[in-house]
């Protein structure tokens, strides 16, 4: 026994050196980051002289920071400073900011698809005028102007005839309106999808994607973005891939002349050339014209664009440039000093009418790849029609360049040297290990219903602001040191210390992984952390338990310590897997917060597990023969004898128990029905107000302000690019569509925050001034849309289907299933209940948004940890007494746990207590809901799951 125990430690020092070196490598990315950030910052600080809210701050502190974007900042490993920042661990758009951006999908492209109308040149009149009267009017509803100038352009027009694709034969001119909206509705909305998919693929966590109310506009929240570049190509992009056959110079030699000589020969003087715009030639039997600099081919295209050029060039030919442009060196006759430049090649394409060769539709799978020869590459397999279709176009272009092109830009080219069969195929082109990837990211995700412009693109400020993420991470620290000064006052110094030795090791590593895996830390993921630390916590006070019990038993302290985590093991062990299932089936289903809670979790359950069962034993062994280890007895003079040889009759008060949680139950029923939940801004929508000011505000005074001046709404305030703008965001009268709520809102934000405005007029507020006031404001639809609850849904009754399989293949018994999905239930619904009898009554806010989301899922995971450790010494003590009644046993088991349920609940709910007090108004609503949780979900496991295992098991017995 000494022997695998010694043989045990010995591996897990192996792994724990392994584990600290791989996190001080990820995590030191991190300090690097912030080493850097920082020079940023106080260069920018001396270039503005000291107003960091100026936009020469802005400017400087993004000069600096582009500056050494390339330069190797790490060179004991020789990476480069955007290498570095993408490689710590980031914060999310709550904690640290990240990108803001609204997406235009375009209505027209979507109308013109609906009606199979690109060549329809009455279709494309009315597109243009209703255009220019969405431009003038600033409608929000495009179709309905559509519409509306169809009637007015084309007055006998039979609409159910233009929309015959969607529409029925014979309805009218309101009835097709109203099946196009729908259906423009769901394009966009399937755009959204696309989207969120590439988003996810991105590897952002906790994104807050939102339609809203203007027809195709998405509002994106991206936390802790920094290539913003990259995912604004990302966004853009619409996935149209086609394959083209290609045209040899020589073959149109003669029209680009043409067109060259035309040109010279034009009198109105816009272009003399086409040639001189080139910066180098196109090669023979290649379907290169020529290249470019970005500067020049913005000409070229200029050119290719009129009339004239119409006119001369082939009907089937489509010019256009490859994707990446390959670097030059030349002399700059000017300063006589060497230079580079990016050129790009452009390519003759052969259309058959317009069309490609092979349609992109039928590639179902893309990935990333790399091999010595042609470097990073795309893989792509194509369905069994695509197959064919592509081994058709391979046949027919033997020896000649295919060009692989993906909106509008070609990818590559590559030579057809054998015909290509069985649908499987590479993209080529000098990318980069991220190019690679997003290219393999956007075909994979699908293709865009429309064409996507960026209307406006803003880096966001921390939604907590910077008080409140201070005063957050300072009540957490506060909450861990009160934490391991509670263990050493219950358990010794001795024990104490080494739990909380696990403790740091387990944040440690849980950074670390984090780090590894360029996570984002929301606050939702805090609290993933926060209940793998009450568990990490549970798991020391399982084994400190155990072993005072064997020490009771008149074991010597070896023995009783190798018992100890012996016999908790398996409870620590179920209770934590139980978790990891639940937040695995959460990772799989959840969006946004609830994903990233998932992640963190199951890093810090993994973890916490290691450093609580393997870590502090591992102390324990190579420590175990010195004096003070020999005297150990795992109690304190506040501890001793306390909760010892207890006997409750917890099972004989379950009758008033239930009767107590039936009452209460109708009465947040009762509560639903007339009061309610204080829906936030996620579920229900709202307004969004962009305010900017001449000097720096505080957020989290603004909303104290405004506030009480929204009553029976939500309301959130957070900074825009600088602490002297914010967005505002209520749902107050979300329902109403009246133009007198806006100006009642904009009246509301005058008069809340009148002393901020210096004087300001209202009429100056709203809309005359434009760089003091409201900036912007926009009405946006609910974050939690109908494709997120059902996925919500779908996690949720599947976590509890494999919690019921799980406990019932592990304890061979379901009436402790029903009885641990009971609790469950009902710990959640009184939580939530909790908030519907009281949001308006307590002095702080009680809406359900995501983070009320992310804290419920924080007591269910602390719940079923909870319950099934007591069924695990349930499953003991019927091992151990199998003629006892089941009454006793699990009295018996309830009463010998009952130390570590209460050591463990103290625990947790100190650490939350803290942060409730300490941590500011932001984050008081979301601690309130995980501290009333934990205390509910400890007492249903005493009073709801233990009771309804017992009748379940008597019914069973009794059926038998």
């Amino acid at each position: 026994m000494q022997s695998k125990g010694t043989t045990g430690s010995a591996i897990s020092g192996v792994i724990a050196i392994f584990l600290v070196l791989v996190c001080l490598f990820y995590l030191s990315f991190t300090w690097v980051t912030n080493r850097y950030e920082k020079k940023g910052q106080e260069y920018a600080l001396a270039i503005a002289n000291g107003d960091a809210n100026s936009e020469a701050y802005t400017k400087a502190y993004k000069n600096y920071i582009d500056s050494i974007g390339k330069e190797k900042v790490y060179p004991v490993f020789g990476y480069t400073f955007n290498q570095v920042q993408k490689m710590g661990v980031g914060l999310g758009l709550d904690l640290k900011g990240g990108m803001n951006v609204i997406l235009q999908v375009s209505v027209p492209d979507i109308l013109r698809s609906i009606a199979n109308a690109d060549d329809n040149k009455t279709f494309n009149r009315v597109l243009a005028a209703t255009d220019s009267v969405v431009k003038r009017t600033k409608t929000s509803d495009y179709v309905a102007a559509f519409f509306k100038q169809y009637k007015e352009m084309e007055p006998g027009a039979d609409m159910a005839v233009v929309f015959k694709n969607v529409a029925k034969r014979g309805e009218s001119a309101d009835q097709v309106e109203a099946t196009v909206k729908q259906e423009v509705k769901d394009r966009v909305n399937s755009s959204t999808n696309v989207l969120r998919n590439r988003i996810d693929q991105f590897g952002v966590v906790a994104p807050n994607i939102q339609e809203l109310e203007k027809d195709g506009q998405i509002l994106l929240e991206l936390p802790g973005v920094k290539e913003h570049d990259r995912v604004r190509d990302l966004l853009k992009a619409s996935a149209n891939l086609e394959f083209y056959e290609v045209y040899n110079l020589e073959d149109i030699q003669s029209q680009l002349m043409a067109l060259e000589n035309a040109l010279r020969a034009d009198s109105t003087g816009v272009a003399k050339t086409f040639f001189g715009y080139f910066d180098g030639q196109g090669y023979a039997g290649t379907p290169y014209i020529g290249m470019a600099t970005q500067a020049h081919r913005e000409v070229i295209d200029s050119i290719l664009a009129t009339a004239t050029a119409a006119r001369i060039l082939p009907s089937n030919l489509k010019l256009r440039w490859e994707v990446k442009p390959q670097e030059v060196t030349y002399t700059d006759t000017v300063t006589n000093t060497t230079r580079k430049a990016d050129i790009y090649q452009l390519i003759a394409l052969k259309s058959n009418n317009g069309k490609p060769a092979l349609g992109g539709d039928v590639v179902t799978n893309a990935t990333s790849d790399f091999d010595n020869m042609q470097g990073n590459y795309v893989s792509m397999e194509m369905n069994s029609e695509g197959a064919k279709q592509w081994a058709r176009v391979t046949q027919n272009n033997l020896g000649k360049p295919v060009a692989i092109v993906l909106d509008e830009a070609v990818y590559s080219a590559p030579r057809i040297n054998s015909v290509i069969e069985g649908g499987r195929s590479q993209i080529t082109g000098n990318f980069s290990v991220d190019d690679a990837k997003d290219l393999a990211n956007v075909l994979k995700s699908g293709k865009m219903a429309a064409k996507v412009d960026i209307v406006s693109d803003t880096v966001i400020g921390p939604s907590l602001g910077k008080q409140a993420i201070h005063d957050g991470f300072l009540s957490f620290a506060i909450a861990l040191v009160l934490l391991m000064v509670f263990m050493m006052a219950f358990y010794g110094v001795i024990p104490g210390l080494i739990a909380n030795i696990g403790l740091i090791c387990n944040l440690f590593f849980t950074f670390g992984i984090l780090a590894s895996f360029q996570a984002v830390l929301t606050l939702s993921g805090i609290a993933g952390i926060v209940l793998a630390l009450g568990m990490a916590v549970d798991a020391n006070v399982l084994i400190f338990e155990r072993a005072k019990e064997e020490l009771r038993a008149g074991k010597n302290i070896h023995q009783a310590i190798a018992d100890g985590y012996a016999n908790a093991f398996s409870a620590i062990f179920d209770s934590n897997l139980t978790s990891i299932i639940t937040a695995v089936i959460l990772l799989l289903y959840g969006t946004g917060p609830i994903k990233g809670f998932a992640t963190t979790l199951i890093i810090g359950i993994v973890c916490s597990f290691f450093t609580a069962v393997f870590l502090t034993r591992l102390v324990f062994v190579a420590f175990g023969k010195t004096k003070p280890f020999l005297n150990l007895t795992f109690t304190t003079p506040l501890s001793r004898g306390k909760l010892e040889n207890v006997n409750f009759n917890f099972l004989g008060g379950r009758k008033v128990s239930f009767m107590v949680a039936l009452a209460f139950i109708v009465i947040v029923v009762i509560s639903l029905f007339a009061r309610g939940l204080n829906q936030g801004i996620d579920f229900s929508g709202g307004r969004n107000y962009i305010v900017q000011f001449d000097h720096p505000v505080k957020t989290t005074d603004l909303q104290q302000k405004l506030a009480p001046m929204f009553p029976d709404a939500s309301l959130s305030v957070i900074t825009i690019d600088n602490d002297t703008k914010v967005r505002i965001s209520t749902n107050y009268k979300i329902n109403e569509e009246t133009d007198g709520v806006d100006k009642e809102i904009t009246d509301i934000l005058y008069k809340g925050l009148q002393s901020e405005l210096g004087g300001m007029t209202l009429e100056d507020f709203s809309t005359t001034n434009e760089n003091i006031g409201i900036q912007q404001s926009q009405k946006v639809g609910p974050t939690i849309a109908a494709d997120m609850k059902k996925n919500a849904y779908i996690a949720v009754v599947l976590s509890l289907i494999a919690m019921f399989l799980y406990i019932l293949l592990r304890f061979h018994n379901v009436a402790f299933s029903v009885g641990a999905l009971a609790a469950v239930a009902f710990t959640a619904f009184t939580v939530i209940g909790f908030y519907t009898l009281f949001w308006g009554v307590l002095p702080f806010s009680m809406e359900i948004d995501q983070s009320f989301i992310a804290a419920i899922l924080t007591v269910i995971g602390y719940q079923i940890n909870d319950t099934v450790v007591v069924f695990d010494r349930v499953r003991e003590n019927v091992g151990l007494y199998p003629k006892q009644d089941f009454f006793t046993t699990i009295n018996k088991s309830l009463n010998s746990t009952l130390g570590r349920t209460i050591m463990t609940s103290a625990s947790t709910v100190l650490v939350l207590l803290c942060i409730f007090i300490l941590g500011g108004e932001a984050i008081r609503s979301f601690t309130f809901a995980m501290l009333f949780g934990v205390i509910t979900g400890t007492l249903s496991t005493i009073y709801i799951a233990a009771p309804v295992a017992y009748l379940t098991d008597k019914r069973r017995a009794a059926k038998k």
